[in-house]
């Protein structure tokens, strides 16, 4: 109870501060009095969902939508308070020095108009922002490309290209049109092989179900299709009736991969072969050092040695720098994904690379090196959660293995 109590005075400040800030350019009282109802029916709406949800179902279109439209509601005007409050202490501190001096006049400064004003355009921004995130941002699909060079890549597979996506989080779409450019995308990239590093689905395995005819048209490319399975493969975010069904939904989330053609690798290793000579494909199931810990690095490297060369999928960047870059196999590539890139930050190549998940993940978004051993985040081919995108775009990778010292 006392955290309801917490959350409401914390919302009711907001709301005041809003108010004070948008008063000083709209005078019209009906107008006024129109916002903050549409304020509350906004607050009404998401507490209902919120409080509807159905643990048994997990996330859905509905949930994400009223996700969506409180970000658009309240952070804009978290900005607004953040101003107004430190204009209030600077209020506050000039009464005292007004009251210690006995100065004439006016002990308590008014507020003055063109701080409300600076606060109403920078909440604009992030308001403008998420709307941008939902409408549009979401399917704003990126090609991003990279070039790695290896000492120990054989000759054979010198310009060999990859394709990774990640997080396709089928569950989330609702744009079929949007979801086929992004795989006619994946097709004209004409990789040699295809890599796909976890969840699928959000939850349930009958989310992909509308869209695997869609994902069956990613062309087979001449070395493979080949994934591992993310977090929220394992369907371990809602209450299930009983294990049974749980493990049933496991099982048909695993047959998905089948269905698009891809190789799901439950950690093990597979051989591409190219002129007589041959890279490792290893997969290992979710390893997450705050989530699952299914993967088993040790077991789908078994038959392979440090000199052997690798490309290793694992879903969550927290293993590679838990486990992967200091193993003494040596892997010399890994792919993964599952931050998302928090589907909110600020990337300016070159200038500026941020976003609030990189408190949580050092790794977290692109390509990442120790040792000689790189690793690339995919930003995420879907959405969770938040149904939209702000200045995380979601990402086809293509990366090009060369080997150092060939001349092109």
């Amino acid at each position: 109870m006392t955290r309801w109590i917490i959350l409401g005075v914390i919302l009711l400040l907001v709301e005041v501060y809003a108010f004070q800030a948008v008063r000083t350019i709209i005078k019209a009282k009906w107008l006024l009095a129109l916002i903050e109802v549409a304020s509350i029916a906004v607050y009404i709406y998401v507490f209902y969902i919120l409080y509807g949800f159905d643990r048994s179902k997990g996330q859905t279109l509905q949930s994400m939508f009223a996700m969506g439209l409180m970000l658009v509601v309240l952070v804009p005007k978290m900005f607004i308070t953040i101003i107004m409050l430190i204009e209030d202490i600077f209020r506050i501190l000039s009464a005292g020095v007004a009251l210690v001096s006995k100065s004439d006049g006016q002990i308590f400064p008014e507020r003055r108009k063109f701080i409300s004003q600076i606060a109403l355009g920078i909440a604009a921004v992030p308001f403008l922002s998420f709307i941008y995130g939902i409408a549009k941002g979401k399917y704003d699909f990126r090609v991003i490309r990279t070039t790695l060079f290896y000492d120990d890549l054989p000759d054979a597979f010198d310009g060999f290209q990859i394709t990774h996506i990640s997080d396709i989080h089928s569950g989330s779409f609702d744009n079929k049109e949007k979801i086929e450019y992004a795989i006619d995308l994946i097709n004209m990239q004409n990789s040699d092989a295809i890599f796909f590093t976890g969840d699928i689905v959000n939850t349930h395995a009958t989310e992909m179900y509308p869209w695997i005819d869609t994902f069956k048209k990613i062309n087979m490319p001449k070395y493979g299709k080949f994934s591992v399975l993310g977090n929220h493969d394992y369907g371990e975010y809602i209450q299930w009736p009983s294990s049974r069904e749980k493990l049933q939904n496991f099982e048909d989330i695993k047959g998905l991969h089948d269905k698009i053609d891809f190789k799901l690798l439950l950690n093990e290793s597979v051989k591409i072969r190219k002129d007589g000579a041959e890279i490792n494909v290893v997969g290992v199931e979710n390893w997450g050092h705050n989530f699952k810990k299914a993967g088993d690095l040790n077991l789908a490297s078994k038959d392979l040695t440090a000199t052997d060369f690798k490309i290793l999928m694992t879903h969550d960047p927290s293993h590679w720098e838990y486990e992967v870059k200091q193993h003494p196999k040596n892997f010399q590539l890994s792919l993964c994904g599952h931050t998302h890139g928090f589907q909110f930050g600020i990337e300016i190549p070159g200038v500026i690379k941020w976003s609030p998940v990189q408190y949580v993940y050092k790794q977290w978004a692109g390509l990442y090196e120790n040792l000689g051993r790189y690793v690339y985040v995919n930003r995420g081919f879907g959405f969770h959660a938040y149904a939209g995108r702000v200045g995380i775009w979601p990402e086809i990778t293509v990366i090009e293995l060369k080997k150092r010292g060939n001349v092109a």
